[in-house]
């Protein structure tokens, strides 16, 4: 019989107690529940709601149940409502009196309301670490190619020449806003709900500041409708999970065209990439395309929570059951990527070669061009115009702004000497955008060196 059944007649619908279940899938809160119970009952006993003797039976209990449980001794009752009802009810076979007064002055409500926090705190913490990790890589690969040219580009179209410790880097200042995002959540998810009850406190006098504190809490839930109703961190944190798919994904489609033919930026190591049943000479990125397609995933959980929580009344409606498995999704496929694609980054090979044939074509120093005529006192929609008209010129004739004679350059513009071919090379073009935050060498070491500082501040 059910723990709640003294108000029913009747034992639960069979198929009702399957679609009402949800330790399928909360089974996985088992450490955060027996957490947030030693916690509670240990303030139960502090303010003379319980006996020590009572206590003791209880710590004792939960403990052999983690015990069992991490060891396989004890596995979870399928047939259970939800992991808090297991447990309790493990615990009160062990302790029939004793068992029974953990749940005093406590409901569901904000028992699970705090498990959840718990459980999403570890989580925020893993994933931080993948993230830290993610980062060094790119920081190692970036140190390697500081000064490797490569096409920037806007829609997907060449553009300018930059460095692939610059591109790289661009993914660093991603993923660390991606840390940061998980900080900020976790500032406003660490409080405490429990002592809200099922949504109006309790008449016993609890200490929730002591329950909060000894489970490493900033504070507590201050309002107790709010402390049962709210979701906001998991939605919160889902979205910062989608962002961080967003990131992996944009970054795997980079790849995935990289080690194509028609780039060969790159080759991902045999470790991270699959073959065809049919084709002998393929090697697929399925790593980074399996990557690309989670996010979509993903993104949808966002989508599943705030519509599951934008016409619910407060408090507590069961609806919010519906909380974890979108959640918990979420928080695994980033869990599953992170580490692979990182691994996947770290053993690429890069083509140095075809990077730099490749900037030397597409006239992505145009830019650089129109800036000389500008430096020799020209307004710059004129120097613009000028230039375009030069590159037209090489299309129609079959060169590139590096091979066109200097009498061409000077029928357009007397302004050109000879010191454009110098002006217009990819390393000068490159090495000249000194600015903070540029692709030049000194300025990627710069961006490398700061991001070393504040990744080493967060280990």
């Amino acid at each position: 019989m059910a723990l709640w059944a003294g108000r029913f007649k009747k034992e639960i619908n069979e198929n009702v107690n399957a679609f009402n279940s949800s330790i399928s899938f909360d089974a996985r809160m088992y450490k955060h529940d027996i957490m947030g119970s030693i916690a509670h009952a240990s303030m139960l006993c502090k303010q003379g709601i319980i006996d020590e003797k009572s206590l003791k039976d209880i710590l004792t209990g939960l403990d052999e149940i983690l015990n069992d449980l991490e060891t396989g001794k004890l596995l979870f009752d399928p047939n259970a409502e939800d992991i808090h009802m297991f447990i309790e009810s493990e615990l009160t076979k062990k302790y029939p009196v004793s068992g029974k007064k953990l749940h005093t002055a406590r409901s569901r409500n904000d028992q699970v309301a705090l498990d959840l926090r718990l459980y999403t705190r570890d989580e925020m913490k893993d994933i931080k670490q993948m993230l830290i990790d993610l980062i060094n890589v790119i920081i190692e690969q970036s140190l390697q190619h500081t000064e490797t040219i490569m096409c920037g580009y806007t829609h997907l179209q060449r553009a300018q020449p930059i460095t692939f410790a610059h591109h790289l880097m661009a993914y660093a200042q991603m993923f660390y806003r991606d840390i940061t995002r998980i900080d900020d959540c976790y500032e406003r998810m660490n409080v405490s709900p429990l002592g809200s009850g099922a949504l109006a406190t309790t008449t016993y006098p609890i200490d929730r500041e002591f329950v909060a504190q000894q489970l490493g809490m900033s504070g507590i839930c201050e309002n107790s409708l709010d402390g049962v109703s709210d979701r906001d961190y998991a939605i919160e944190f889902a979205n910062a999970l989608a962002l961080i798919m967003m990131h992996l994904s944009r970054f795997s489609e980079e790849m995935i065209l990289w080690c194509s033919w028609e780039f060969k930026y790159i080759e991902l190591d045999d470790a991270y990439a699959t073959g065809s049943s049919i084709m002998p000479q393929k090697k697929n990125p399925d790593i980074a395309e399996l990557v690309r397609g989670k996010s979509a995933r993903v993104i949808n959980h966002v989508s599943s929570l705030l519509t599951m929580m934008k016409g619910l009344p407060l408090a507590y409606n069961k609806d919010m059951q519906e909380d974890k498995e979108a959640l918990f999704d979420a928080i695994d496929q980033v869990k599953l990527c992170l580490p692979v694609f990182t691994d996947m980054l770290k053993t690429m090979k890069v083509n140095t070669q075809k990077m730099r044939e490749f900037a030397a074509k597409g006239f992505i120093n145009a830019t650089d061009c129109a800036d000389y005529l500008v430096k020799h006192g020209k307004a710059f929609r004129d120097a613009y115009k000028t230039t375009g008209e030069l590159v037209a010129y090489c299309i129609d004739h079959d060169l590139v702004l590096e091979t066109l004679p200097l009498e061409v350059y000077q029928a357009h513009d007397k302004a050109f000497d000879k010191d454009i071919y110098e002006a217009i090379a990819l390393e000068t073009c490159v090495n000249n955008r000194v600015v903070d935050g540029g692709p030049s060498p000194e300025a990627v070491k710069k961006q490398i060196q700061k991001m070393q500082k504040k990744v080493g501040a967060l280990s």
